[in-house]
């Protein structure tokens, strides 16, 4: 990566470290250099690019493990995550790309799951140099953090700690981002919501995923520690993206997707998506060139105000 890609993603991820408690300070919408709307009804009104898409300030992403679609939705267990099913879009018709784990966060990350097939640590044939999502929002003059719950520190390559593990980590397997990007994820809970990236990726830890934990635990993980990011999101013009890596080991592949936030149209969603299509429509919003497979996918739309 070139020098002043390298920096600009550093400053991001160093912003994110030094600032005042969450929800304490208004967020600004970032557009960059592609051709856009914006309305001014309100603090909360989102900048919308010519081609549909919204620009949100913040985008942030967090994955959970291993249940499908029906296991979530309409679930008892999981009353918080039907409620942003029923305030935001729920993607009825979303599927992963592969099993296991490990190559559906890379096809997330990075638009393809690199010949990996298994969740062997580290992934087969890292450190990876091609692009990602990441790399392409730094291009783009925007920034990247991922946040994992009890990496050990950050930057850290470690397999395993504790509950977490590296195979549901995917930025840390390429070389063209600094360590800086991989952030424990009491880094985003000492951040101000204003002050996040333009783009989070959250992985909590096997028990709090649903990997090893209950439907339950996850749920209220959910609400406690991203809760007040949803209830600050609406009105300042920014996006939850919530997502499964896979279902539960069938052949079928349907897994819970929503988007929440002030910009998106509630309601139940038949559009046949992947991750490649979430990853697809997180890079248009912000004019990064699509990755891998994304390039052949399909931004998201229908479902924005």
């Amino acid at each position: 990566m070139a020098t002043l890609a390298v920096m600009a993603l550093v400053l991001g991820a160093t912003a994110c470290g030094s600032s005042s408690s969450n929800g304490s300070a208004a967020g600004t919408s970032t557009t960059g250099s592609r051709s856009s709307t914006s309305s001014t009804s309100g603090a909360g009104a989102p900048s919308t690019l010519a081609d549909g898409l919204p620009v949100p300030a913040h985008v942030v992403v967090v994955i959970e493990e291993n249940h499908a679609a029906g296991q979530i939705i309409g679930s008892v267990s999981a009353p918080y995550m039907n409620a942003l099913a029923q305030s935001g879009a729920d993607f009825t018709q979303s599927f992963d790309i592969t099993h296991p784990s490990q190559p559906n966060y890379l096809a997330l990350f990075s638009g393809s799951t690199h010949g990996v097939t298994d969740d062997s640590c580290p992934a087969p044939g890292s450190p990876y140099a091609e692009p990602n999502l990441a790399a392409g929002l730094v291009a783009a003059g925007k920034t990247f953090t991922g946040y994992s719950e009890d990496l050990p520190s950050a930057g850290s390559t470690t397999c395993n700690a504790g509950d977490y593990a590296r195979k549901h980590n995917p930025w840390v397997d390429f070389s063209n981002m600094p360590a800086s990007a991989n952030q424990p994820f009491t880094a985003f809970r000492s951040t101000s919501y204003a002050q996040l990236p333009t783009v989070s990726f959250v992985v909590p830890n096997l028990q709090h995923d649903m990997h090893d934990g209950t439907v339950l635990q996850a749920d209220e993980w959910l609400k406690q520690y991203i809760g007040g990011y949803v209830d600050w999101a609406q009105d300042h013009d920014s996006l939850l993206v919530l997502t499964w890596d896979e279902d539960d080991e069938t052949a079928v592949n349907r897994i819970p997707t929503l988007f929440v936030g002030p910009m998106v149209k509630a309601g139940s969603y038949a559009t046949h998506i992947t991750h490649y299509d979430v990853l697809r429509t997180i890079e248009e919003m912000y004019g990064v060139t699509p990755t891998g497979q994304a390039a052949s996918a399909t931004p998201i739309t229908g479902v924005w105000r």
